[in-house]
């Protein structure tokens, strides 16, 4: 076989590499066995070495950055499109500070036209009443993903159920806090991220009743098929959060697969199962976790542990 760098001085002699533009295979010997570089400029027959196609056009940046710091100071585009802006991002935002491009302080007369130009970009930018209904729940729909603590990808699945509701005419005579924070929680669990609905309704501003009541509503409505939540998922946190050691998570584990197994979950708080298990798992252990401790990490009452770890331990044999 002919090496490609021997191979490409004999086609500049014999071929005009305008023959190869937008070419399905080789040339030479019609192999569709192509090879394209790691930086995309040669693409190489496989079969015969022949190099098809040279100095191909790069499509990235001029620049390069090694890490995201540069990445974010390089790149000359804006934010990607979110679901968990009312306009998805795509509008202009103008700057706070008031300096210009050089970095210098803007005059007076400056700064009070910016402030004219900023507040009426802020109207401009809802046209109607669904969108300023829109930019309200999703912003409340930010606040409370961010002190739930959970993930960027769950604020987006959040929102999306939202729109799909606001879509749908779902929210018309229904609170929109009572909506969004149920499209919030609904989310949760799709993304397996643990959250009880006592969680959710302490950084919410509605009541509990009616984030239940919302909940099933649209889980009926947009045909959502959300699974069980397994205790489990709630050990890892709830263990932490007390300070546990790993044999206690390891334990509470083996006493819910046990009581799983026996289906005596069935029926029962998520919560209120993985709280007596983590009460069952450190007796167990010799750790010895107060009732009161373990209720109010896991937002159960005292009575209901009382109830459940019992159980479990008859359960178990014990």
């Amino acid at each position: 076989m002919i090496r490609p760098s021997r191979r490409r001085e004999r086609d500049e002699t014999e071929h005009n590499a305008d023959d190869y533009e937008g070419v399905q295979g080789c040339p030479e010997c019609d192999s569709e066995t192509l090879l394209t570089s790691a930086d995309g400029s040669e693409t190489v027959c496989e079969a015969c070495g022949l190099i098809v196609e040279e100095e191909a056009v790069d499509p990235g940046p001029e620049w390069r950055a090694f890490n995201h710091q540069e990445r974010q100071q390089k790149s000359r585009v804006g934010a990607p499109i979110t679901e968990t802006m009312h306009d998805k991002g795509l509008t202009t935002n103008i700057d706070w500070k008031d300096m210009d491009a050089a970095g210098n302080a803007l005059s007076a007369d400056k700064r009070s036209q910016m402030h004219r130009l900023r507040k009426w970009q802020g109207r401009i930018r809802t046209k109607d009443a669904s969108e300023r209904n829109l930019k309200f729940a999703l912003s409340e729909i930010d606040r409370m993903a961010s002190a739930l603590g959970v993930p960027r990808s769950v604020r987006e699945v959040a929102c999306v159920l939202y729109r799909r509701a606001l879509d749908e005419d779902l929210i018309r005579g229904r609170s929109i806090e009572g909506i969004a924070t149920c499209c919030l929680y609904a989310a949760c669990r799709n993304e397996n991220i643990p959250r009880s609905l006592e969680e959710i309704a302490d950084v919410s501003r509605v009541e509990r009743r009616e984030i239940s009541r919302s909940y099933t509503y649209i889980g009926r409505e947009l045909g959502l098929e959300i699974q069980p939540v397994d205790p489990k998922q709630y050990i890892p946190r709830f263990c932490s959060e007390l300070g546990s050691s790993d044999a206690v998570e390891a334990k509470t584990n083996e006493i819910l697969d046990t009581v799983s197994s026996k289906g005596l979950l069935s029926g029962k708080s998520p919560t209120s199962c993985a709280a007596a298990a983590i009460y069952a798992a450190s007796l167990l252990c010799g750790e010895k976790e107060t009732q009161r401790a373990v209720a109010t990490v896991t937002q159960v009452t005292e009575v209901t542990i009382r109830n459940h770890y019992q159980e479990q331990l008859d359960a178990l044999g014990l």
